[in-house]
């Protein structure tokens, strides 16, 4: 067991876990964060996509010991405290999720994008959005969401 300090969502919080512990299973099981999913354990699915330092991770390969503590971790419940950030709005007026298992890891994908690029085209979307799966196949609505999102409709209401 080792001791471990992680900047998440602006919190200073110590965890005593395994090396080799996921970054995931310190996320859900050890700090209750469970906004953030398990979907295949190989980075392939985009379900535990998270932020580090601004920049979309998937948290479910990444283990603790390669996180440094000046590093900031975001997750879903710390993009803001009500639920209303721009893109979790646009995601509600556009209905994306169905299921809603993929929703966290596609609208942290739709974040970083947003960030690094305010307005994209939709063949733009279509790429970055690329590795975050959605079984549902809500593709289009998420689409919509985004392009919404980076069109500032939801921003001032």
């Amino acid at each position: 067991m080792a001791t471990f300090t992680l900047d998440i969502n602006n919190k200073k919080q110590q965890v005593e876990v395994a090396q080799g512990t996921s970054l995931l299973w310190v996320l859900r099981e050890h700090l209750g964060l469970t906004g953030t999913k398990y979907g295949c354990g190989i980075a392939q699915c985009g379900a535990c996509t998270i932020h580090i330092d601004g920049s979309p991770v998937r948290a479910c390969t990444l283990s603790v010991e390669n996180v440094v503590a000046s590093q900031k971790i975001t997750t879903i419940e710390g993009l803001s405290e009500k639920g209303d950030h721009p893109v979790q709005k646009a995601w509600i007026e556009a209905q994306a999720p169905q299921c809603g298992y993929c929703q966290s890891g596609q609208i942290m994908q739709a974040v970083a994008l947003l960030e690094s690029n305010p307005h994209p085209t939709r063949e733009e979307i279509k790429t970055y959005m690329n590795g975050v799966l959605c079984r549902c196949g809500t593709y289009m609505r998420i689409v919509k969401a985004i392009e919404l999102a980076a069109d500032d409709k939801l921003a001032n209401t």
